[in-house]
């Protein structure tokens, strides 16, 4: 099975080159990419191993915004106007789309506050999609400066979720 990381970095390889159509097979696994016109990604995972049946796993990345492949029985909340963003913050986006979370349980301390120094390796929230929790990290050090989303939000991929100075 794929590690979350490494299916993000290939849907941004895709979406970033001329290819329009990737095909990978390994170890009973296939995975599938195409673009529309509309440079979207469409990825498709399956699984053929006995032990750990995984459901296919599709997604399409367009704006660049993940969509389930099943409605929301939920409509989206609408997402405030960001702030004026000062260039030397670094924005912490989120990888996928999914439900904000700020700590790892609901009776559990957050995981960073504004003014908190992070590090690189620093896990700052949860973002759980499709029953799995991804733990997000800082991706640089610095401090947090501003949380851009509240906890159990929905977020989209892309979308800021801290701005830190780095």
């Amino acid at each position: 099975m794929y590690k979350i990381q490494e299916l993000r970095e290939l849907i941004k390889l895709v979406d970033q080159s001329n290819i329009d159509e990737f095909t990978f097979e390994s170890e009973g696994s296939k995975i599938k990419m195409k673009k529309n016109k509309e440079t979207a990604v469409q990825t498709v995972v399956e699984s053929k191993v006995q032990a750990q049946p995984v459901a296919p796993v599709v997604a399409e990345a367009a704006q660049p915004a993940v969509q389930p492949a099943q409605p929301q029985a939920q409509p989206a909340e609408p997402v405030a106007a960001a702030p004026t963003v000062d260039e030397n913050l670094h924005k912490i986006v989120s990888p996928m789309v999914g439900t904000f979370y700020a700590s790892p349980s609901p009776d559990a301390d957050v995981y960073v506050q504004k003014g908190d120094k992070v590090k690189e390796d620093s896990v700052v929230c949860i973002v759980e999609a499709m029953k799995l929790f991804n733990e997000i990290e800082a991706e640089v050090n610095g401090e947090i400066v501003e949380i851009l989303v509240e906890n159990g939000q929905l977020v989209e991929y892309g979308q800021p979720l801290f701005l830190v100075k780095a």
